[in-house]
């Protein structure tokens, strides 16, 4: 073995132990079949991929994928903004802008989110001011609605967006632009046929960095959604803590892997042949 291979050895072993063995242990359930008090019976069925494109499990499916992709595409147009501005900010306001970028990761994520949660509440700033206003509304439908769900979903994966972005934009030749207006180029075509395929690599990484926890997260809508927001996230954690369902879970679950697998490898592909 060459020194290479004994560096990259750990990482090897890393990988196939907390990563293929729990995919392949989560793949060997998920053709089991549930017992009846909630336990494991190991008889073989595809049965539980069959549901997972069934009736309402699929329609959760399907509204998982629209929530991910519209987070995704905010946090694309907002971390194209914010990332711009951070890299053609003086030399003594970047740090300040990466700071305030960094400064939610130093709280842990259900902080956050209660403080959203409280802040809609009941007794929370925003409905306080409401009232004193005399405006009328319904308080339960503030504390807990999609909007806030996304809210929440910007909110905690823009940095994902930002950093990448921010990283491309520092080392993008701005003259470039100053080119572009010589020639007459508008704003938007600055944007789109400069800027843009500059950014092509951080795009597609932002995206990807977005995109996949959205897909799966679960305490987001949990919190912020309550009853009225099931995503695949919700419905794989209710199959394993409240219906003991294993099986159906782990169908699940490799269901979500797959289709995130297919995304990444749809994004490589579109970065080799661009």
């Amino acid at each position: 073995m060459k020194l290479r291979d004994y560096i990259l050895l750990p990482t090897f072993l890393w990988f196939l132990v907390f990563i293929f063995a729990p995919f392949l242990i989560v793949m060997v359930v998920s053709l089991a079949t549930r017992g009846t008090y909630g336990g494991i019976e190991w008889s073989w069925t595809l049965q539980n991929y069959g549901r997972t494109f069934s009736g309402a499990y699929a329609g959760v499916l399907w509204e998982s994928l629209k929530l991910a992709t519209l987070t995704t595409g905010l946090c694309l147009i907002l971390g194209v903004l914010i990332s711009w501005e951070m890299a053609t900010a003086s030399g003594s306001m970047r740090p300040i802008y990466v700071m305030a970028i960094v400064l939610p990761f130093l709280t842990n994520l259900v902080i956050r989110i209660y403080a959203i949660r409280v802040f809609v509440g009941a007794e929370g700033p925003l409905q306080g001011a409401l009232q004193m206003m005399g405006v009328s509304f319904d308080s339960f439908a503030w504390t807990q609605n999609k909007f806030l769900v996304l809210y929440g979903m910007v909110t905690t994966y823009l940095p994902f967006m930002v950093l990448p972005l921010y990283g491309a934009f520092e080392k993008f030749d701005f003259n470039l632009v100053e080119a572009a207006q010589d020639l007459g180029a508008g704003s938007w075509r600055i944007l789109f046929s400069v800027i843009l395929p500059n950014l092509k690599k951080a795009l597609w990484a932002g995206s990807l960095l977005v995109f996949i926890p959205s897909l799966g997260e679960f305490l987001i809508p949990d919190l912020l959604g309550g009853a009225k927001t099931m995503l695949y996230g919700n419905l794989i954690t209710e199959q394993f803590l409240k219906s003991r369902d294993w099986p159906f879970g782990s169908a699940l679950s490799v269901v979500m892997m797959v289709i995130l697998l297919l995304v990444v490898f749809a994004v490589q592909k579109r970065k080799r042949t661009s």
